[in-house]
C-alpha cells in the first residue's frame, strides 16, 4: 500500500500553476500534515482548502472553478489541495466526509 501511494505520487501530474501578482502560483498540492502545517494553518494570507479524490466527480467540477476563482484574487488568497486518498489523517482530523 505505501509503495502504491509513493509510485502514486511520483507519478502524479503537479497542479497547474496560476499567474498571480507575484509570480507565484495561487494553488499547490498539500504533501503531508507538516507541509499542510506550514503551508495552510501557519500561512499569512487566507487559504481556501479543497479536499478531493481522484473518484468524486462533483471535485473534478468545482476544483477546477476553485482554482479561477482563487487566481481571481491575485495572490491576496491561496488554495491547498488535499487528496483525501493521500491524506486519510488530514481528512479525518478536519471531518471530510463523502457528502451528505
Amino acid at each position: 500500500m505505501a509503495q502504491r501511494l509513493a509510485l502514486r505520487r511520483l507519478l502524479a501530474v503537479p497542479t497547474r500553476a496560476l499567474g498571480t501578482s507575484a509570480g507565484r502560483p495561487s494553488a499547490f498540492n498539500v504533501q503531508d500534515g507538516g507541509d499542510f502545517q506550514e503551508r495552510v494553518v501557519n500561512s499569512a494570507k487566507p487559504v481556501v482548502v479543497d479536499f478531493h479524490a481522484q473518484w468524486c466527480g462533483p471535485c473534478k467540477i468545482l476544483g477546477p472553478r476553485l482554482e479561477k476563482m482563487v487566481a481571481k484574487q491575485e495572490g491576496k488568497v491561496v488554495m491547498a489541495k488535499v487528496d483525501i486518498d493521500d491524506h486519510t489523517d488530514l481528512a479525518i482530523e478536519y471531518e471530510v466526509g463523502a457528502g451528505p
